[in-house]
């Protein structure tokens, strides 16, 4: 409610379309809502957690920092109350059948999706994917797929069955490889893969990844 009597006072602008201006375009629309939301979690849970007893942490979401148009335009949907809205639900899906069911709505209530929400719509998908495998970020772009795993290095998600089989595969990806980064004094393993052409190209890369399901 506070954003969007933000939104009426200051006005929209291209925050929400195609065009993105300032610190928003740097980073993204979908890395600065989660960044915004992650940081009004951590509130809740230290400075004003008195406010708060009976929340229960949250289990962390994926971040997926990408230079691929993923959005709802103005003039597939007009109102930036409902784009909104629409941003809202389509973040809080879970499963396939879900998105199936939200992308039906959408076009009964504005007409067949265009590239930009189908863009959008594989983006989710991307997310699910990638927390499936244990990353906590992705950062597709410049045709470079950046995957950063959740677990420190010394974690004994390194010792599963379902990262040794992932390490088998790297190979299978191209030009892919496995390597440790520092920031801010945190060390993580990251996947770096090379000449990814598209999100869903990321997404046929990332699935080879991915055991085998037993039936």
């Amino acid at each position: 409610q506070i954003a969007m009597k933000d939104l009426e006072i200051r006005g929209a602008g291209d925050l929400l379309g195609g065009e993105q201006s300032g610190f928003i375009n740097d980073i993204g629309f979908e890395t600065y809502q989660k960044i915004l939301k992650g940081a009004i979690e951590e509130l809740q849970q230290n400075e004003f957690k008195a406010l708060y007893p009976d929340q229960e942490p949250k289990p962390k979401e994926l971040i997926l920092d990408t230079d691929v148009e993923v959005f709802f335009p103005t003039d597939y949907i007009n109102n930036v109350k409902e784009r909104m809205v629409q941003y809202q639900a389509i973040s809080a899906l879970k499963t396939e059948d879900e998105l199936t069911a939200f992308g039906d709505a959408l076009k009964d209530r504005f007409g067949n999706l265009p590239e930009p929400t189908l863009a959008l719509f594989e983006s989710v998908r991307f997310k699910w994917l990638g927390s499936s495998l244990g990353f906590e970020k992705i950062v597709l772009k410049k045709h470079k797929c950046i995957c950063t795993f959740e677990a420190s290095p010394e974690s004994d998600f390194y010792q599963t069955t379902a990262f040794q089989y992932l390490l088998s595969k790297v190979g299978s990806l191209g030009k892919a490889q496995i390597k440790e980064k520092t920031s801010m004094e945190k060390h993580k393993l990251v996947l770096v893969i090379s000449e990814v052409k598209s999100v869903e190209n990321a997404i046929q890369l990332l699935k080879r990844l991915q055991m085998p399901t037993v039936a």
